[in-house]
Formats: C-alpha cells, sequence, structure tokens
C-alpha cells in the first residue's frame, strides 16, 4: 500500500492517527474494539504498519461495494464495483477516515502536509492554496528531520547491515533520536539540541555513545546533501556522562570445577555436547551454535570457527559470518570434550543438527543443563567465555595469546571486557613484599 510506505515499520498512536485524518484517542478505541492490533514495548503502545494497512484495507471495503449489500444508491446494473456505491453509515466510524484516490505528502518548510484529493485537478489545487498559505517570501525549503533519518536509514544503512544491527538501529532511531528532534528540520539542529538529547537520556554511557554514532552516520549525510555545514555533533561542548555497563562476572574455579565435574550428570546428549563445548573454550555463544562437525578437526584437536548464528528477532536463528574477521580463528580442543562428542554429517550442526536452535531452545537447554547438575547459579552462555579467557591468561600471562583465542582485534579489547583477574589485595601486597624483599 504506497500510502505508508514512507513510515516506520511501528507506528505511535499519534502517527497512525495522522495517517488517518483522526485523534489518537480515536485510534485507542479502534484497538480497544479489536479492530486494530498493537503491541506494547516499554509501556508504549505501537502499531505495526501492517496490521494498520490491514484496517485501512478492511475498511476501504466496508466503504466500497466488495461483497456487502449495498443499501444507497442501487447497485450498478452492470454490477461493477463504482466508487459512487459507498454506504455512508458505515464509511466514518468515530473518526472519519476518508479514503481518496491521491493520498500524498509535502514538506514545507520543514513541516509534513498530507493532501488528499480525487483527481490530479483537485490535487494541483489544494497543492497551490498550500503553497500560498505558506507566504510568497518563504524561506529556503528545510527538512523534516525525522524523515530524512529514516528515509537515510531505509535506503543506505538498513541493506547494507546485519539483521541485529537493523533492530539496534531501528531502536535507537524510534526512542531516543526521532522524539529528540520531533518537529525540527535539519537545518536547525544546533549543539544545544544534541546535548540535551543526550542529558535527557535515563541510560547507560554506553547506549549513549551507540546512539551518538548513529545520529553522527545522519548528520554526516545531512554534511553531504549541504543541508548542514558542519555536523553540530562534532563540537568539543558536546559531553556524554552516565553508569558505565555491567560488565559480564565471571564464575569462580571451584564452579568451573563443579560444572566440568558433572557433566556426566546432564541427562540429554546434545546439552552434554554443548557443556563441554562452551565451558572448556572461549567461544561466542553465536560460534558454538555456528559450528558444524567438518570444524572439529579430532586428528589435530583443533575447532575451526567459520560462522555464527544469531537471534535478530529471538527465535528465528540466522546462520551468518563471524563477528569480525579476527573472529574467524583455529583454536585447540580440549581433551575433555572429546568423549562428549558424537561426530555426525560434515554440513550438521555440532549443535543442533540439521539447523541451528531457537533462542528458546538454548534458554530451555541451559535450564536443563542447571538442574541436572544441581548447579546453584544460572547458566549464562557469556559468563563462560569471560571465565574461560580469564583463567586462560591467569595461567599464561601471554596476552597476544588470549587475544587470538578470542578473536579479538586488538589485546586492549581483551583486557579491557574480558580479562578480570583472579588475584585479590593480599596476593598483590604478597607480591610487592617479594620483590622488595628477595
Amino acid at each position: 500500500m504506497s500510502l505508508l510506505e514512507h513510515w516506520p515499520d511501528l507506528l505511535t498512536l499519534q502517527e497512525a492517527a495522522e495517517i488517518l485524518r483522526t485523534d489518537p484517542a480515536t485510534v485507542g478505541s479502534f484497538i480497544q474494539a479489536g479492530k486494530i492490533t498493537c503491541t506494547e514495548i516499554a509501556g508504549k503502545s505501537l502499531i505495526p504498519r501492517a496490521f494498520l494497512e490491514d484496517f485501512i484495507e478492511k475498511s476501504y471495503r466496508v466503504c466500497y461495494n466488495e461483497g456487502v449489500e449495498i443499501r444507497t444508491p442501487a447497485p450498478d446494473p452492470q454490477g461493477a464495483a463504482h466508487l459512487d456505491n459507498r454506504i455512508e453509515l458505515d464509511c466514518a466510524p468515530q473518526g472519519e477516515i476518508e479514503m481518496a484516490k491521491i493520498t500524498r505528502t509535502v514538506i514545507l518548510n520543514g513541516v509534513k502536509h498530507w493532501i488528499r484529493a480525487n483527481t490530479e485537478q483537485e490535487y494541483a489545487d489544494k497543492l497551490l492554496k498550500l503553497v500560498g498559505s505558506q507566504g510568497t517570501a518563504q524561506e529556503r525549503g528545510k527538512h523534516l528531520f525525522a524523515d530524512y533519518a529514516l528515509n537515510w536509514f531505509e535506503t543506505y544503512s538498513k541493506p547494507n547491515i546485519a539483521t541485529a544491527t537493523v533492530k539496534l538501529y531501528s531502536h535507537l532511531l524510534i526512542y531516543h533520536i526521532i522524539p529528540a528532534f520531533e518537529g525540527m528540520a535539519v537545518e536547525n539542529i544546533r549543539v544545544d539540541d544534541i546535548q540535551r538529547l543526550f542529558n535527557n537520556m535515563d541510560t547507560s554511557k554506553e547506549t549513549k555513545y551507540k546512539v551518538k554514532r548513529l545520529l553522527n552516520q545522519v548528520l554526516n549525510a545531512a554534511v553531504d546533501d549541504e543541508f548542514l555545514m558542519k555536523s553540530p555533533l562534532k563540537s568539543d561542548r558536546i559531553k556524554i556522562t552516565g553508569a558505565e555497563s555491567t560488565t559480564t562476572a565471571t564464575y569462580s574455579v571451584e564452579q568451573m570445577q563443579y560444572l566440568v565435574q558433572h557433566i556426566e550428570d546432564i541427562k540429554q546428549p546434545l546439552d552434554r555436547t554443548y557443556m563441554a563445548i562452551q565451558a572448556l573454550h572461549p567461544l561466542r555463544l553465536e560460534e558454538v551454535l555456528g559450528l558444524k562437525w567438518s570444524d572439529i578437526d579430532l586428528e589435530h584437536m583443533a575447532l575451526h570457527v567459520n560462522r555464527a548464528v544469531t537471534h535478530p528477532t529471538r527465535n528465528q536463528p540466522e546462520v551468518k559470518d563471524t563477528k569480525t574477521k579476527s573472529s574467524v580463528r583455529t583454536i585447540g580442543l580440549s581433551q575433555l570434550t572429546v568423549s562428549y562428542l558424537t561426530p555426525g554429517k560434515a554440513d550438521e550442526f555440532v549443535v543442533g543438527g540439521n539447523s541451528p536452535l531457537s533462542y528458546t531452545q538454548v534458554r530451555r537447554m541451559c535450564e536443563r543443563i542447571q538442574k541436572d547438575t544441581g548447579f546453584t547459579e544460572k547458566i549464562t552462555p557469556k559468563r563462560f567465555r569471560t571465565t574461560v579467557l580469564t583463567d586462560l591468561y591467569d595461567k599464561t600471562r601471554d596476552i597476544k595469546l588470549v587475544q587470538a583465542a578470542a578473536g579479538h582485534t586488538t589485546a586492549d579489547m581483551t583486557l579491557k571486557h574480558y580479562v578480570k583477574g583472579r588475584g585479590n589485595v593480599v596476593k598483590s601486597a604478597a607480591a610487592i613484599e617479594s620483590a622488595y624483599t628477595a
């Protein structure tokens, strides 16, 4: 339906009301009556665009005689549907939803206007009238930020990024960036507006930096289009503060020893295979799920990491390349793992068989493992990677070795996010004493 093709996939009540030429309260009544389906995200009602299209199509069929009884005027003798065969009682429920032949938007001075008409001449007359109402001495045409950002996302970003990144960018645009500049033209955005965006975000500093990186791409595009002389985001005045994100905690050495000793207690063979690989190797969950039997080299005791399985829509696994080029790597295969491996066909997934596991299947598998082993904490895949890398460094003190095992581009990444250290204040004091009293 071309009517909605430039709108986002999820519409607010206000946006839906604008499309339907009514008010948000009326849209809310449609939702309560079950005529429009919506979803709740973070306490906010959002209407999937496809559902709003269905509602409009149904309203159209009610208004024009497609399988309904025509009461006035009389049916066409040829039986053909005609635009004059409208059922007036059904055509304007609580908000007068007008279905014109032509429905288009124009942006004047950074403000979006809807024009509906039944003929091209009527559309031209309304457009000229609208332009005239804006005054003869208009400033240079400006561009509504919301429209510009969404067009950039759909045209330049979305087709060239991973599905998980699409979801992230959509979330950041809809819930943080676009609301901060609602009603503003791209050309009118100033440093103060951007600083207010970050000041008003009640999130971690990491989320704010994600918003900054995405907004930077949009504003750089505006500079390329010569809508801005310089991106206001480049200003040194902008400050980003906030709480640091919580780092992933490691399991203790004692906890890891307990789990490794109780792998045999896990009832289902697939669960045992998963646990033996995840708990004893520095792999991301998506890398474990992406392993195929052709990647297991028992002769040379090696694991080849060549792909990943992500869950951008939670329960729809997606097989893709690894996170970075550095993530494609070969690591040693633990001897403790071998006894829990029952090789299958080369192209089958080690954990999953013909198809990779879904998000729900992974969660339930972790719950079974916790129950079978009697482990007192949750089985969290991400914690195993952090734990293994921490203990690998603790035993070897070779950061380059740990970096290669992790598949990181830089050693700084490994040290900052994954190597937590097993020492304590007593050990540090003993080390100093040893150095100075030798």
